[in-house]
C-alpha cells in the first residue's frame, strides 16, 4: 500500500539545514514535510559540533547547549603556539541537543517531521521535479510538492537524482571518539598537523566540558588512502602530544562524517529544488565545519522557497535569489578556504613547522578570522598592512585574487 502526501515544501533530511529550511518556510506560511531516515533527529553525529559563539546566539542557540572556547592551541611536528583570546568566541556544541532544538522550533512554526522516512527516488513530470518518493517501516510514501529542499548531506540525494549534481570527488573523512578524558582545560581547543598526525590532514581535540572531550582526525581525500578510523584507534594507543597529557582516555560513543572540500556547487538551483548545506558544499574547509551554514542558508532557502510558492512560481528563476544572496555572502571566502586547504595538504612536516611560525604572528582575533575563512578584501588588507613579513605578504598572495570588494 502507498500513502500519499501533498506539501508545499518537502526537505530532504532533518539536520541543520533541513531543520532550518523547515522552519523559516513554515514560519512563511507554507505546508512543510521535513523527511528525516533515522528514527530520531540527532540520532548520528557526523560532526565535531564547532561553530562559533556570535552565530549560535544570533540564532538563539541556547548556550548550555555549547561549550565555549577562549584559548587555541595549535601544534606542528616540531612547534606548537597558544593563541589566548579576552572572551570564548568558538562553541563546541552538543549536537544532538542543538539538532533537536532546531527540530522543537521547526515544529513549533508548523512544520511536520516524518522519522525512519528514507528518500528512494524522485517524482518528475514532463522532466520537472514534482515530490519524491520514500519508505517508512516497509511503507512506500509519495510526498508531492511544488519545490523540494535537498538537504540530505554528502550524498545529495536529490541533487543526484535529478541529474542536477554528482558525486563529490574531493572530500574529508572524520572520525571522531566522544570520550572521557582525565585532565584537559574546557576552554582550550587543539589542533595537531602533520605525518605523525595525519597524512593529508588534521587531529584535534575539542573540548565539551570537564573531562570531556572529542578526539578526532580528519583524513583528505583522494590526497590520502589512509582510513580515519584506523588512524585514530592508533593516536590514542600511541599518545603523541598533546594526547599524553589527558590522562586516561575512556572513549563513550563513536562518531564517523564525510564532508565535501570542493568549494561550491556550479548550481544549487533548479526548477523546484534548492541545494542547501553540505549537499550544496556549504562547508568551510579550513576546520571542516559547516552548520553555521547550514542553519543561516537552510533558513534563506525555506524562506526563497515559501516566497515562490506563494506566488505560483517556483521555477530556477524564482529561486535563483536563495543562490544569489549565498554566493554573494561567502562564494569567495569558501573559494579562498579551499586554496589554502589544498597547499595546506602538500606541506611537508619542516614546512608545517614554519606554517605555525607564520600563524604566531597573528593575534587571536586574526587567527580565528583565519581559520572562520573571514577572507573579506578589507581584512586581508588589513592583515597584510599588519604583518609585512614576506610570510605573510605571501599568503595574502595566496588567497586575495579570490576575493571581491563585496565581502568586507
Amino acid at each position: 500500500m502507498t500513502k500519499n502526501y501533498d506539501y508545499d515544501v518537502v526537505i530532504v533530511g532533518g539536520g541543520p539545514a533541513g531543520l532550518s529550511a523547515g522552519w523559516s518556510a513554515a514560519k512563511k506560511g507554507a505546508k512543510v514535510a521535513i523527511l528525516e531516515r533515522e528514527e530520531a533527529v540527532g540520532q548520528s553525529v557526523r560532526t565535531s559540533g564547532v561553530t562559533w559563539i556570535k552565530e549560535a546566539k544570533s540564532f538563539g542557540i541556547p548556550p548550555q547547549y555549547y561549550n565555549p572556547i577562549k584559548n587555541y592551541a595549535f601544534y606542528s611536528p616540531n612547534n606548537v603556539i597558544l593563541k589566548k583570546s579576552k572572551e570564548a568566541e568558538v562553541a563546541v556544541l552538543d549536537v544532538r541537543k542543538t539538532y533537536q532544538f532546531l527540530a522543537y522550533q521547526a515544529a513549533d512554526a508548523g512544520a511536520e517531521i516524518f522519522l525512519r522516512t528514507g528518500v528512494t527516488d524522485i517524482i518528475s513530470q514532463d522532466g520537472k521535479l514534482k515530490g519524491v518518493k520514500a519508505t517508512s517501516l516497509k511503507e512506500d510514501m509519495l510526498f508531492s510538492s511544488k519545490v523540494v529542499i535537498d538537504a540530505s548531506g554528502f550524498y545529495s540525494v536529490v541533487g543526484k537524482a535529478t541529474g542536477l549534481v554528482s558525486q563529490w570527488k574531493r572530500f574529508g573523512a572524520g572520525a571522531e571518539y566522544e570520550a572521557y578524558v582525565e585532565k584537559i582545560d574546557p576552554q582550550t581547543w587543539y589542533l595537531m598537523v602533520g605525518q605523525n598526525y595525519s597524512p593529508a590532514g588534521y587531529v584535534w581535540i575539542f573540548p565539551i566540558g570537564p573531562n570531556k572531550a572529542r578526539i578526532g582526525v580528519g583524513v583528505g581525500k583522494p590526497e590520502s588512502q589512509a582510513d580515519a578510523t584506523q588512524r585514530l584507534m592508533e593516536l590514542i594507543e600511541k599518545r603523541p602530544k598533546p594526547l599524553d597529557e589527558l590522562g586516561r582516555i575512556v572513549p563513550v560513543e563513536f562518531h564517523y562524517g564525510l564532508i565535501p572540500n570542493e568549494g561550491l556547487r556550479t548550481s544549487t538551483v533548479e526548477d523546484n529544488l534548492i541545494l542547501v548545506g553540505d549537499s550544496a558544499g556549504q562547508a568551510n574547509p579550513l576546520v571542516l565545519e559547516g552548520i553555521r551554514y547550514a542553519i543561516e542558508f537552510g533558513r534563506k532557502a525555506g524562506e526563497v522557497a515559501a516566497n515562490a510558492v506563494k506566488s505560483g512560481d517556483t521555477s530556477k528563476k524564482s529561486l535563483k535569489p536563495y543562490e544569489d544572496s549565498m554566493r554573494k555572502a561567502i562564494g569567495s571566502k569558501i573559494a579562498s578556504a579551499i586554496k589554502v586547504q589544498y597547499r595546506w595538504l602538500g606541506l611537508s612536516d619542516e614546512e608545517w613547522d614554519k606554517e605555525i611560525g607564520i600563524i604566531d604572528d597573528l593575534s587571536a582575533e586574526e587567527f580565528l578570522d583565519f581559520v572562520k575563512a573571514e577572507f573579506g578584501l578589507g581584512s586581508m588588507i588589513k592583515l597584510a598592512t599588519s604583518h609585512p613579513k614576506l610570510a605573510i605578504r605571501q599568503l595574502f598572495g595566496l588567497i586575495k585574487e579570490n576575493v571581491t570588494p563585496q565581502e568586507n
